[in-house]
């Protein structure tokens, strides 16, 4: 299988498939706000989530569930302004689409009106499947997601890794297997087995994002206050970091505070 990596001038639904199809790796990040989302861009990450962790590292809580739909929109909003390349994704918040497919649709069709956003992404399986179908057939994208389902942290009562029983694997390669039938371009595999990881991604033929599903998925995702050390108490296994900019911020907010008090800042050339 060829590895030969294509440019894209625009990431798209189809670019992901064709990605898989070629034996590319798909990179995708979390971003929340314009700044941040201008950098990852640029670095020629393919897509973006907005994800309802912004519930997390952007808001303080706990969890992801007290996230509102007008507060992903404006999240989103944020993100596709400056946005060229990246296809860019959203989470529908928790509340806004699992018990009612007319709901789900009327969120993700606000989240696609007012943010101009790509595609929407769903937690579970076939306890959705109504609320999937009516969101596709409007023409909308939607990326699944499964294994462990933040929104749903309560039910489980733990972040420990999904799956790792045969009747629940089984389950999730059949929730993965229905989600790729109704139309999802793609599937987020998280917090699972590598070897479970695996044969979903050879049983589908849409691609699968892992994040803490080893590296048989055919893509990877992260979130970026995480890779780039901004927080600095979340030690996962699954966590690479790439710098720590938790420590290198304070450092630098902290030399700031001392050149104020000092009166070295500012100097003679930095005033009018």
């Amino acid at each position: 299988m060829s590895t030969a990596k294509k440019e894209y001038k625009r990431v798209t639904v189809k670019s992901l498939v064709d990605m898989k199809s070629n034996g590319e790796k798909i990179s995708m990040l979390t971003a929340y706000d314009y700044s941040m989302a201008k950098i990852v861009d640029a670095a020629k990450v393919d897509v973006i989530l907005v994800g309802d962790s912004a519930s997390n590292v952007m808001a303080g809580h706990e969890t992801t569930l007290p996230i509102t739909l007008d507060q992903m929109i404006y999240h989103a909003s944020s993100v596709i302004r400056a946005v060229e390349r990246a296809l860019v994704v959203v989470d529908l918040p928790f509340g806004s689409y699992r018990s009612d497919p007319k709901e789900a649709l009327r969120s993700a069709i606000r989240i696609m009106k007012e943010s101009g956003a790509h595609a929407v992404k769903v937690e579970g399986g076939m306890e959705i499947k109504e609320s999937v179908k009516r969101i596709l057939a409007a023409g909308i994208p939607v990326m699944g997601h499964l294994g462990l389902t933040p929104q749903s942290i309560y039910k489980f009562g733990t972040y420990t890794v999904r799956a790792k029983e045969e009747e629940e694997a089984q389950k999730l390669m059949e929730d993965a297997d229905m989600l790729e039938k109704l139309g999802c371009f793609s599937v987020v595999l998280e917090k699972i087995p590598a070897t479970l990881t695996k044969k979903v991604s050879e049983q589908l033929t849409i691609p699968t994002i892992g994040i803490g599903g080893g590296k048989y998925a055919d893509g990877q995702v992260l979130v970026v206050h995480d890779l780039t050390g901004m927080t600095h108490e979340f030690n996962p296994r699954f966590l690479r970091r790439y710098m720590n900019l938790y420590e290198e911020m304070g450092n630098a907010i902290s030399n700031y505070v001392k050149d104020v008090k000092s009166m070295d800042f500012p100097n003679e050339e930095e005033q009018y």
